[in-house]
């Protein structure tokens, strides 16, 4: 018997032909019938359809909770306004990255906070662990099951919210939040996502989550909306140059390796992690997360060493997909900062490609490094 988790929607999900696959413990839907390169350009040009409700939420309340979540992330949070987000990765002290998550500020004194599936156990003793050693007024609950979770990617993604009733989703601005009606009950939707395009998160019930997920498939199909998995889920990421816990961010890799130095604000009074990462930006950072594209079709896959002119190895490969809207293969590497204007080449099978560095996001056409 398998031991993976099931998301409220697991039952839909495999009747309407879903590939399902084990990702972070749990069986999801990595593709369906209609494939990951047309779900990728249905999202790029109208819309994409996704649970996500493997994602972990923590609930973090009390007198001192802002403060204590200004004490735990890089990013500032008790600058925020009730009905603002903010995304924000999470070190330990030498600077390593324990995850990345997303802050919603629902009342002064309360917090959802949105975190990776892997970490959830993993960053619930986190929470827990540093608000016992700060002895702050602080409350922090999982309720990671008590939600579902919907994402609405792409350009006519508010367009269809509207059209299943949601009116309020015309005022939300990048990374703000709303409660709305839903049902006998209701929803949180959030202007935010992970495809690199316009669109909304919708936290909800378990309960609900089918109706919801009917009703927005409903609506949302004479949009041309498709519903999407998993698979190109990291091709829209990578694409626009989004990090994934793992992979370009990590125990081992640094906010400011990752190019996330915005996310960083070292003139807060303390963090965990600063001492680290203060000193990191002032000896110079020696290593860095780049994006690249590569010529053919051969995908350079995570792990494989990028080297220099001389064959000597510079860094190596964390993500690598093709791209569906290039038509070419993408990928993310670690190399050593001082490299990075140098020709670099990856060994495909015996034939070195060269590394074409491009800033994100990689599908629209913009400057080299």
């Amino acid at each position: 018997m398998s031991d993976l988790k099931t998301t409220p929607l697991t039952e839909l999900h495999e009747s309407l032909g879903a590939k399902m696959v084990p990702f972070a413990g749990y069986s999801m839907p990595v593709q369906y019938p209609l494939g990951i390169m047309k779900e990728h350009t249905h999202t790029r040009e109208k819309a994409g359809l996704f649970d996500v409700s493997h994602m972990g939420e923590f609930h973090v309340s009390g007198a001192d909770s802002a403060r204590f979540l200004d004490q735990l992330l890089v990013n500032s949070v008790s600058t925020k306004a009730v009905g603002k987000a903010v995304y924000s990765p999470m070190c330990a002290e030498d600077g390593g990255v324990v995850d990345d998550l997303i802050v919603y500020r629902t009342a002064e004194d309360a917090f959802l906070v949105c975190v990776n599936a892997s970490n959830i156990e993993k960053d619930f003793n986190w929470f827990v662990r540093q608000a016992e050693s700060w002895a702050l007024d602080v409350t922090i609950e999982n309720h990671s099951e008590n939600y579902a979770l919907l994402a609405v990617q792409g350009p006519k993604a508010e367009a269809i919210l509207q059209s299943a009733g949601f009116e309020s989703v015309t005022s939300l601005r990048r990374f703000e939040h709303v409660k709305s009606k839903f049902r006998k009950g209701e929803v949180r939707i959030c202007r935010t996502g992970y495809t690199g395009e316009d669109g909304f998160e919708i936290y909800v019930s378990p309960e609900s989550a089918e109706d919801l997920i009917r009703l927005l498939m409903e609506k949302g199909g004479a949009l041309g909306m498709q519903l999407c998995g998993l698979g190109c889920r990291d091709s829209l990421r990578l694409e626009s140059g989004y990090p994934l816990y793992g992979h370009e961010l990590s125990d081992q890799i640094t906010p400011l390796e990752a190019g996330l130095g915005w996310t960083v604000k070292l003139q807060k009074e303390d963090f965990v992690g600063k001492e680290a990462l203060k000193r990191q930006q002032e000896e110079g950072i020696q290593r860095k997360v780049v994006h690249f594209v590569l010529e053919g079709r051969r995908i350079a896959r995570e792990g494989s060493e990028v080297i220099d002119v001389d064959g000597k190895t510079v860094g190596k490969v964390l993500s690598g997909t093709l791209s569906p809207m290039l038509g070419s293969p993408i990928g993310s590497a670690l190399i050593r900062t001082e490299t990075e204007d140098d020709p670099l080449f990856v060994d495909l099978r015996g034939n070195r490609s060269a590394l074409k560095l491009k800033k994100p996001p990689l599908h629209l056409v913009n400057v080299e490094h």
